[in-house]
C-alpha cells in the first residue's frame, strides 16, 4: 500500500535575509521556531533567489522554472502559462489555499492553482485583511490609511512600532487565518497550505515592545566593501532609489523595525505549525514544513536598500526544510552546495508522489535523507535593470565563491563566501587574483553562450547589450 501524501505547510516571507536566523548566528535576531525546524531537518546556508525581486522570484518558485527559462529576467508584469505547484497537487487531490500576501502574480492569474485565497498584502485597499482591520478597528481607515498615518512607506526604511492592537497586526491575522484554515480541512484530503507573509518587507512597524527591544540592542554594522565609494552615497533624506547611506538612528530604526518584524513573525507561527503537525498525526499522514522567501534585504550593507541586486544580503535567503519521521530526511543537516527557489517544486512533487513536468529545480529529497553530492555545480543569478542600468547583473556561485559581471559596463567582482561571508573584500581587485577571476569569467561566458541579448560570443563577454526584464521564450 502506498504511503499516503504528505501535508505541506509553506511558510512565506517577503523580503527577509538568509542570515536573520538565530540558528546561522545572527548577532541580535532571535528565531527559536524557525530554529526548531532546521533541527528537524535541512539548513540550505546557500539557497538563493535567481532573479531577486517579487514577481519573477515568486515564478520560479511556482514553476520551477529559471528565468532564463520563463524569460522574465527582471521586476515587469508577466503572466504565468505554465504548470503550477499548487497547480499539480490540485490536480492530484491536494486542498491548495493561499492565505496573506499574494503572490504577487501581475496581472492577476486565476489559474494558478490555489482553489482558496485569503489575501492580506498589507499594502492593499479592500482585500481580505483590510477588510477585516476595518471592522475591528473603523477609527484606522484600514492599511492603507494606517501606513499613511504612520509616516511609513512600503519599500522605504523609515520605521515605528504598529500603534493599533497587536492582535491586528498584518502578520497576527495571517498567522490566525491559517490556523482556521488547519482547523477547518477536510483530513480525507491532504493539504497545500501556503502562509504568505508580508513581513519583514517594509513598512517596518513590528510590534512596540519589539521594536524597543531592538532599539535597546547592540545592533550590527553593516557590511562595507572595500568597493564601495561611501562619499558619493546620497543621504537618507534623498529617498530615492536602493543607493543610500544609512547610518545614525535612521538606521538604527530601520533595523529595529526589520528585525522586530522577523522576531514577531517566528512567534505568530509556532502555534500555526503546531497545529498543522498534529491535524497530520490525528490524519495519520506525514508532514513537510518549508521556510523560505522571495528574496532578501540589503538593509544598509554596501549603501544599499531593498533589493534586485547579487549580494547576499539580497540574493541570498533563509531555505529550510522539516519534516515528519516517515518521511526519513537526516536531521540538522547544514548543506552548503547551491539551491534555489526552483529547487521546491521537484521536491514536493516527488514527495507527493505526483509526476513533474519537465523543470530547471532539482529535487532536494535525496540530500534531504543525507546523500553528501552537491545539488550541482553552480548556479546562475541574474536581474534586468531596475533601478537604473548600472544595477542589472549576472552572477555566479559555486557555494564557496561568488562572481559577478554587470552588463552595462563589464565590471567584475569576486568574492570568498567562506572567508569573507559578507563580501567586505573584492578578489577582482587583487593583482594575485587575476587567474581566478580569468576562470569565473569564463565560466560566465559558457554560462551566457546563446542567450537572446547577445551577452557572449561564446569566447568573451560583451558589455552594453540591451537587457529587458521580459525576454520571449518559446512556449512550454
Amino acid at each position: 500500500m502506498a504511503a499516503p501524501a504528505p501535508d505541506i505547510l509553506l511558510l512565506m516571507p517577503d523580503q527577509m535575509r538568509g542570515d536573520a536566523l538565530s540558528a546561522v548566528g545572527h548577532p541580535v535576531v532571535r528565531t527559536p521556531t524557525f530554529d526548531a525546524l532546521a533541527m528537524h531537518g535541512a539548513l540550505f546556508r546557500r539557497a538563493y533567489s535567481t532573479c531577486p525581486s517579487c514577481i519573477p522570484a515568486r515564478l520560479s518558485l511556482l514553476t520551477g522554472t529559471f528565468p532564463s527559462t520563463s524569460g522574465l529576467v527582471g521586476y515587469a508584469p508577466f503572466k504565468n502559462n505554465r504548470p503550477s505547484l499548487p497547480g499539480l497537487l490540485a490536480q492530484a487531490g491536494y486542498a491548495t489555499v493561499l492565505v496573506g500576501r499574494n503572490m504577487h502574480q501581475n496581472p492577476p492569474n486565476p489559474d494558478i492553482g490555489y482553489t482558496q485565497e485569503i489575501l492580506g498584502s498589507t499594502y492593499l485597499n479592500d482585500d481580505d485583511y483590510d477588510r477585516a482591520l476595518k471592522a475591528a478597528a473603523p477609527e484606522s481607515g484600514g492599511v492603507r490609511a494606517t501606513i499613511e498615518r504612520l509616516g511609513l512607506t512600503t519599500n522605504f526604511w523609515q520605521a515605528k512600532p504598529w500603534d493599533l492592537p497587536d492582535a491586528l497586526h498584518p502578520t497576527t491575522w495571517v498567522a490566525r487565518r491559517s490556523r482556521q484554515v488547519v482547523a477547518e480541512a477536510a483530513t480525507e484530503r491532504p493539504l497545500f497550505l501556503t502562509a504568505s507573509f508580508y513581513a519583514p518587507h517594509p513598512p517596518l512597524f513590528p510590534p512596540k515592545d519589539l521594536f524597543e527591544k531592538y532599539l535597546a540592542a547592540t545592533l550590527p554594522p553593516v557590511a562595507r566593501g572595500d568597493w564601495v565609494k561611501w562619499e558619493n552615497l546620497p543621504p537618507a533624506s534623498s529617498q530615492k532609489g536602493q543607493r543610500v547611506r544609512l547610518e545614525g538612528d535612521t538606521l538604527r530604526k530601520a533595523q529595529a523595525g526589520y528585525f522586530g518584524l522577523i522576531e514577531h513573525l517566528d512567534a505568530q507561527v509556532a502555534p500555526l505549525i503546531a497545529d498543522f503537525t498534529a491535524r497530520s498525526a490525528r490524519a495519520h499522514r506525514p508532514w513537510v514544513v518549508i521556510l523560505c522567501t522571495d528574496h532578501g534585504e540589503m538593509l544598509g550593507d554596501h549603501g544599499f536598500f531593498r533589493k534586485c541586486e547579487p549580494y547576499e544580503g539580497s540574493a541570498n535567503i533563509p531555505f529550510i526544510i522539516a519534516a515528519s519521521p516517515e518521511l526519513k530526511f537526516a536531521a540538522a543537516l547544514r548543506p552548503m552546495s547551491p539551491v534555489c527557489l526552483e529547487d521546491i517544486m521537484p521536491t514536493l512533487l516527488e514527495l507527493a508522489a505526483v509526476p513533474s513536468p519537465r523543470l530547471d529545480g532539482v529535487s532536494l529529497v535525496p540530500v534531504l535523507r543525507g546523500a553528501s553530492a552537491p545539488v550541482r555545480a553552480l548556479l546562475h543569478l541574474e536581474h534586468a535593470a531596475t533601478y537604473g542600468p548600472a544595477q542589472a547583473f549576472h552572477a555566479l556561485t559555486d557555494g564557496r565563491h561568488k562572481f559577478i559581471w554587470r552588463p552595462a559596463d563589464g565590471s567584475e567582482q569576486l568574492f570568498d563566501l567562506e572567508r569573507d561571508p559578507r563580501e567586505e573584500r573584492d578578489l577582482a581587485r587583487a593583482n594575485s587574483a587575476g587567474a581566478a577571476v580569468a576562470l569565473w569569467r569564463a565560466r560566465m561566458v559558457q554560462q551566457l553562450a546563446g542567450r537572446p541579448e547577445g551577452f557572449s560570443d561564446g569566447q568573451r563577454l560583451l558589455a552594453g547589450r540591451p537587457y529587458p526584464s521580459v525576454q520571449k521564450r518559446p512556449a512550454p
